[in-house]
């Protein structure tokens, strides 16, 4: 198998991995999925790649019918490219240890549970009880999402260009066609990325960010108008976690028609608000449950990582 470990920033290069995995279970019924690098066995070894020792997790069913996962991993990797804005992100491990990948199963537990449930409370304001209107929401901030993650990390197969400057906020573009993309319009798309550092905790910066109220301050989309949460759906244990739609009333009539899809999440390695507009109708179509593929998604955001 081979991966790629990314990291949300255009500053810490991505760690290439070609390595066999091996899935047994053992008498107690405990599942051990390990991972072992073959990278000393290939021919022409990538550069920045990591070398992965015995990793990956262990789990075990308990009496109440959860999952207890023990996850562990041995890496051997270097600093190489590095920016020190982020050194101390990937020495903590938080960046590509077992803490991260743990959270990241976590998170996506608590999606798939938000996807399935059934007991929606309809007294709050705003919440969408439609079941089939929530999945297709949900996927549909979850393409966004992904979109975003693929686009904002120092990808091999894609390289960032520095404008101007030679510091850590530096602004770092990239292009890439696209052509018969489905959920992207035609023609090139133009990506930009700048990293900074604030003397701010992130959660404070995670808060002010996602909060509709405070949007007009940062947001040229909202173009100084008043920004209203039309529709949200709550898809983790954190009040901040949640899938939002946000509508601009703004004086100006070429944005009466524009929506704002937005999902913010956080857990103990990182933060993220992340947003795209949507038009109006083909929004109507996806809370409708009905066919999402078509909907055009340029996804822009903030990755909020700790210090």
């Amino acid at each position: 198998m081979t991966a790629e470990f990314q990291v949300p920033s255009p500053l810490v290069p991505t760690r290439e991995s070609y390595y066999v995995r091996c899935c047994k279970q053992h008498a107690d019924g405990t599942w051990a999925v390990v991972d072992d690098s073959l990278d000393t066995q290939r021919p022409n070894p990538a550069p920045r790649s990591c070398q992965r020792r015995p990793s990956g997790c262990l789990i075990q069913e308990m009496p109440n019918g959860y999952s207890k996962i023990t996850w562990v991993e041995h890496v051997n990797g270097d600093e190489l490219g590095v920016h020190n804005l982020y050194k101390q992100l990937v020495n903590s491990g938080n960046a590509f240890g077992a803490k991260r990948w743990v959270t990241t199963l976590d998170r996506q537990c608590e999606r798939l549970a938000s996807s399935l449930a059934s007991n929606i409370p309809t007294g709050d304001v705003g919440v969408i009880t439609n079941q089939e209107g929530r999945k297709s929401m949900l996927k549909l901030a979850e393409r966004m999402v992904i979109s975003f993650y693929a686009r904002v990390s120092a990808s091999t197969t894609h390289t960032w260009t520095t404008l101007s400057g030679t510091g850590a906020d530096d602004v770092r573009v990239m292009t890439r066609k696209s052509v018969d993309d489905p959920g992207r319009p035609p023609g090139i798309v133009l990506s930009a990325a700048t990293s900074f550092w604030l003397p701010v905790p992130p959660k404070r910066v995670f808060e002010f960010l996602r909060d509709e109220n405070s949007r007009n301050e940062w947001d040229i989309l909202s173009n100084g108008g008043i920004v209203q949460e039309m529709a949200h759906i709550t898809n983790g244990r954190d009040s901040g976690n949640c899938v939002s739609l946000l509508r601009v009333n703004s004086a100006n009539s070429s944005q009466s028609n524009m929506l704002i899809l937005q999902e913010s999440c956080t857990d103990q390695t990182a933060s993220f608000v992340i947003y795209a507009t949507v038009d109006i109708v083909a929004m109507n179509v996806v809370l409708n449950g009905s066919d999402l593929d078509y909907v055009v998604l340029l996804p822009s955001g903030f990755a909020i990582l700790p210090d």
